[in-house]
């Protein structure tokens, strides 16, 4: 028996080792990059996550400025997705753009004021004030 057979008769270096031994270098680097970029989008994630879990939940008085969408996906029969994003401008001029969902997207429009209240990169809510009450009488 070689050294490279297990005690149930299976060759380990046919089945394993000659597919990396017999695998052209330039497929092995490949591999190796699509691993490497999987596992940084992972850690990505998980570090963006982290932070905003750390971030205090803020509101804010802000104006819905602009509001956006992004469209991926969709080639052949895969299915598209709809990203939304608002931006928010507060009362001493600073900008943030959020990513929001379907729903409140639909419900803000450009100009609205109210009370934002979001965590780091998360979007939480957005209250309208009524125009009645902006209006100060």
């Amino acid at each position: 028996m070689s050294e490279w057979q297990d005690f149930n008769g299976f060759d380990e270096q046919s089945f394993f080792g000659s597919f990396i031994h017999e695998t052209p270098l330039f497929f092995k680097l490949f591999a190796l990059f699509i691993l490497g970029v999987f596992v940084f989008i992972i850690y990505k994630s998980i570090r963006s996550w982290m932070s905003n879990n750390a971030s205090p939940l803020i509101k804010a008085r802000s104006k819905a400025v602009t509001k956006r969408t992004e469209v991926w996906g969709g080639s052949g029969e895969s299915s598209a997705h709809t990203s939304y994003y608002v931006t928010f401008e507060f009362e001493d001029g600073g900008r943030l753009e959020l990513q929001v969902r379907d729903q409140d997207f639909g419900l803000i429009v450009e100009g609205d004021r109210g009370e934002l209240l979001y965590q780091g990169t998360r979007f939480k809510s957005f209250d309208r004030v009524k125009q009645t009450e902006q209006l100060n009488f």
